[in-house]
């Protein structure tokens, strides 16, 4: 029907605000291993089933049987990475295009593969070229126009410098384990600890140690007493015949949904199917205490538990799990206030205290699955909070005040500080019961 557009009396738009950044999952393990089945272009996969594992890396590699571990546990996590650590020099490959049904008919598989005969960064083999004779080159899809990329020879390399790799491919996995059919040594496993502990994001990794010595209370040079005296917060030991126990120890943890109700865990009193329990007399469990290593230890009274659940520092995993997820869900909460708000967050008291009611947000998050809990504060205090006082909801927020602000941090737009005193709610690993019985 012709006539005038309503718009010039009634417009109406549809501003679509953006999609929020997802926060960071914190269950998700990779696993390092140097089986020849991951090139190094390619460097990681991801898995969310033993069954694609089993056809990847057949029944008896080290990747599979940690993997096997790990999706053993109850509840199951969803999510592994395996990542491949060139253990060795490789050689370069050229890999041909995927095979149509049809082309499948002429080999036994779904694509062609050369690979170059030497090993090392000069190992290099080129696409397909025509030159004489029968062009089968595209046939094959071997052409620069029908082949996956290149894959050049890589140099033999360090568990350092693969965790390197692996923590520049890809920040979706939160912890690391190694299972090749050579080990890392214990000195290795050192210098990987010191990358975990100064990387960023956060990570956390795990070295099963099948050495006896660790036992010993006279033995200072095992790795539990190493990383102990290192003090390093983001790895842990667990002292097992099974080299790869600690994939049982992640899969249990890395099942928590920190969006749940009481979803948190400690790993003591927890379980690991598929690992033999091992029976220590009481100076061994004494040691393993001692020297802050875990390990899946068989009681008296017909069960096995995992003890301590601690790091190889001064902190209980469950701690380190927990506020790694509650630093992210800050951080990831303010970024969107600013990234979703369609007009600015103003330098004002009522600006800032947006900021604040985000936190808050995620703060109430922590004490709906049971990282934060009301209690006394035993610490320096500021803002309103003193030493001695009680955090009734398990959490305070401070923001000093915008009069104080420098101008120069007003001109470069930044909020004033934000303090949050955060009350952990811990948990109970032991008990204490004194009967007195009267005739």
């Amino acid at each position: 029907m012709a006539g005038l557009s309503v718009s010039r009396l009634v417009n109406v738009a549809i501003n679509l605000s953006p999609l929020a950044a997802q926060r960071r999952s914190f269950g998700v393990l990779m696993v390092a291993g140097d089986s020849n089945v991951i090139n190094g272009l390619e460097r990681t996969r991801s898995y969310t089933d033993i069954t694609s594992i089993a056809t990847d890396f057949g029944l008896s590699a080290p990747e599979y049987l940690a993997a096997a571990l790990y999706f053993s546990q109850s509840p199951k996590p969803a999510n592994l990475m395996i990542g491949r650590w060139l253990r060795t020099a490789t050689a370069g490959m050229l890999i041909g295009g995927i095979l149509t049904t049809a082309e499948q008919s002429m080999v036994n598989g779904s694509r062609f593969q050369i690979v170059s005969a030497t090993t090392g960064v000069l190992s290099i083999v080129s696409f397909a070229t025509a030159t004489t004779g029968t062009d089968i080159s595209a046939l094959l899809k071997f052409t620069a126009a029908t082949a996956s990329p290149l894959v050049p020879g890589y140099a033999a390399e360090t568990p350092s410098a693969c965790t390197l790799a692996l923590i520049d491919k890809s920040a979706a996995w939160y912890g690391l384990q190694f299972a090749a059919a050579t080990m890392p040594t214990d000195d290795q496993s050192v210098d990987v600890a010191a990358l975990i502990e100064a990387a960023s994001p956060a990570r956390i990794f795990g070295v099963t140690t099948t050495t006896t010595t660790v036992l010993d209370p006279l033995v200072t040079t095992d790795i539990a007493s190493r990383l102990k005296a290192l003090l390093y917060k983001r790895s842990f030991v667990q002292y097992s015949a099974n080299a790869y126990a600690v994939a049982s120890y992640f899969g249990r943890a890395f099942s928590v949904n920190f969006a749940a109700n009481r979803s948190t865990i400690t790993m003591m009193y927890k379980i690991e199917p598929g690992i033999v329990a091992e029976t220590l007399t009481e100076t061994q469990a004494q040691t393993l205490t001692a020297k802050r290593c875990n390990v899946f230890v068989n009681y008296n009274n017909d069960t096995a538990i995992i003890q301590n659940g601690v790091m190889s520092g001064l902190a209980y995993f469950d701690e380190m799990h927990g506020l790694d997820w509650y630093q992210d869900a800050v951080q990831n909460a303010c970024y969107n206030l600013l990234y979703t708000s369609s007009t600015k967050i103003p330098q004002t008291e009522d600006g800032i205290n947006q900021i604040i009611n985000v936190i808050a947000g995620v703060c109430n998050e922590s004490i709906n699955n049971g990282l934060v809990a009301g209690g006394t504060w035993n610490a320096d205090g500021f803002g309103q909070l003193v030493r001695g006082a009680y955090l009734k909801e398990g959490y305070y927020i401070y923001s000093q005040p915008l009069s104080l602000q420098a101008q120069a941090d007003r001109e470069a737009r930044k909020a004033p500080p934000i303090q949050v005193a955060l009350k952990l709610a811990g948990a109970v690993h032991s008990i204490d019961v004194l009967v007195n019985v009267n005739r």
